[in-house]
């Protein structure tokens, strides 16, 4: 039997979710047409929902104002912000979990070792942006345009900054229990172990969904969508990029 909502569907006891950055769209930009028009094809039939580090206002950017209408589940910053069908769920607090002494006390030490890395060939601002269940860690700033993101995520595939900024965290803070994950072009999300994308899943439990898919690019070891993608409540498919996206749901689902 499909959980509330979704017994009109075809296949409502089976959900899709995707990630965002580089599987819906490309980094940071608007999402294709063709995209939504397959995602609202594809809702037609299962139930969809995407689950993103992000928070909200920067995923409507990507996604459109009327996200919260296209997908049947909005999971923002892993799932620590939820919707289903518009109405949210319940939200965990990063700061609260972790407090504000052992906040600032991690801030101050990864704005210095930024400070003291001189070989960044470009840096903006915002290198350090606070959400409501992470922390998103941005080598370059997260003010830099679309150009320079791509430039530094070739930079960084050399120098590895954001693997070195990430030891340097595990070894200065080694008892915080954070979980660090590589996401996007240009930074890295900072959570409590267990908050990474794997979290949406328990808004999910009680649904007794069918089948749980993911689809998401960054599915490698230390990579933001790996845990969700290994977890053994779902079934992962890789993908390289949205084209790559679209290409697998027209072949397998569409």
């Amino acid at each position: 039997m499909a959980p509330s909502g979704f017994s009109s569907r075809p296949n409502g006891n089976i959900i899709i979710l995707f990630d965002v950055d580089e599987t819906l769209t490309k980094a940071r930009r608007l999402v294709k047409p063709e995209m939504l028009q397959a995602l609202k094809d594809l809702r037609q039939k299962y139930v969809i929902g995407f689950v993103g580090g992000s928070n909200l206002v920067k995923q409507k950017e990507q996604l459109g104002d009327n996200v919260l209408e296209l997908f049947d589940y909005c999971f923002a910053e892993n799932g620590l912000v939820a919707y289903k069908l518009g109405e949210e769920l319940a939200s965990q607090s990063f700061i609260k979990w972790l407090g504000e002494e052992k906040y600032a006390k991690m801030a101050r030490f990864i704005l210095r070792w930024l400070s003291e890395r001189t070989d960044i060939p470009i840096v903006r601002g915002t290198f350090i942006e606070f959400r409501n269940g992470m922390i998103n860690v941005s080598p370059i700033g997260r003010n830099a345009s679309n150009e320079e993101r791509a430039a530094f995520e070739q930079f960084d595939l050399k120098a590895g900054v954001r693997k070195a900024l990430i030891a340097a965290l595990q070894k200065e803070f080694p008892d915080y229990g954070l979980t660090y994950a590589i996401g996007g072009q240009i930074s890295f999300d900072v959570f409590p172990t267990g908050w990474d994308k794997t979290y949406c899943l328990r808004h999910l439990e009680k649904e007794n969904f069918k089948e749980i898919h993911f689809f998401g690019d960054k599915t490698f070891k230390g990579g933001n969508d790996y845990e969700i993608y290994e977890d053994e409540r779902t079934i992962g498919h890789a993908v390289l990029n949205p084209d790559d996206t679209l290409a697998q749901l027209k072949k397998d689902w569409l």
